[in-house]
């Protein structure tokens, strides 16, 4: 017999759809997982040919936790997997070989050694670059023994959120028929993302290195949410429009709780506001839908040429 999973339980109850997610009481945690996210998100760089705007480098939310998804290794592929019901790394080869080791509270270096020697179990040999990126003053991973928590409950609920994030942005998604991005996990900076562009390139960024000038080499309006790291330190949903045009600040969007953050430059709703919400997938799709609108009608991007009637 098939065991039940016990999310089952969650499948019609909002509280349990968007779980409490208070940065203050994960951080630690949260910390960790972006140093162990790097590592594995790493591998698929290494093993992945480079698609436009990176797209090639993220996670993917899957039915258990973040998943690199199919990657090329020789004649076979290698998916590595973040499993947040059972806790554990996963290992699959597509000739049978698999592997899973327990995801617990160890340092980055453990992580490090103990992943090195899961991937030479399975014959797998992946070169990367062992320090992680897009922080301030990064410690290599093999010397990583400050990040070294990991709560099973926060991590769960952390994904929970991330799974009907990744809903809404899918079905705001079908609403676009210009070019658009698939919805994914950026594990340099932690956040779950979906990008529309106008199909007009912009105006190169002085000063940009390689990753920025392939990311930001056309207009966008990129949307997504983070858990509130990079010092911000609420739980938020984002959205900003690359070039940003003028007026963009004095837009006015839905629901009411969202608006624009001048430090960030970008709109936000933070995450409790959405839990406040009657409906807080309805209130997401607005803050999806009115920020997009915000930008691209001050952008003047060809809507009608772009969207699903």
């Amino acid at each position: 017999m098939t065991r039940k999973d016990p999310l089952m339980k969650h499948a019609n109850n909002a509280a349990d759809l968007w779980p409490e997610l208070n940065w203050a009481d994960w951080s630690a945690t949260a910390d960790t997982l972006h140093m162990w996210t790097q590592i594995v998100g790493k591998t698929r760089l290494a093993l992945s040919p480079l698609q436009a705007h990176w797209w090639n480098v993220p996670l993917y939310v899957s039915a258990r936790g973040l998943s690199t998804a199919a990657m090329p290794y020789g004649a076979e592929l290698l998916e590595i997997e973040f499993d947040f019901v059972s806790h554990d790394l996963r290992f699959r080869l597509s000739d049978g070989a698999c592997l899973a080791t327990p995801l617990k509270a160890q340092t980055v270096a453990e992580f490090y050694s103990n992943y090195q020697r899961s991937l030479a179990a399975l014959g797998v040999a992946v070169k990367i670059h062992p320090v992680p990126v897009e922080l301030k003053d990064p410690i290599p991973f093999e010397e990583d023994r400050v990040h070294a928590s990991y709560d099973p409950d926060a991590a769960h609920r952390f994904w929970r959120v991330l799974v009907r994030s990744d809903e809404i942005f899918q079905q705001f998604s079908s609403r676009f028929v210009g070019k658009i991005s698939p919805v994914h996990f950026f594990w340099g900076s932690f956040d779950l993302a979906v990008t529309r562009f106008s199909g007009r390139r912009a105006p190169a960024r002085k000063g940009a290195d390689a990753i920025t000038r392939e990311a930001y080499s056309h207009e966008v309006i990129s949307a997504g949410f983070w858990p509130g790291n990079g010092g911000f330190g609420d739980a938020a949903f984002y959205c900003y429009s690359a070039p940003a045009p003028a007026g963009l600040d004095a837009a006015k969007i839905q629901p009411p709780s969202a608006g624009y953050n001048s430090a960030l430059g970008e709109f936000i709703l933070k995450y409790e506001d959405l839990r406040a919400e009657a409906s807080p997938d309805d209130a997401l799709l607005e803050f999806l839908q009115s920020s997009y609108e915000a930008g691209a009608n001050l952008a003047k991007w060809d809507r009608g040429l772009l969207e699903r009637s």
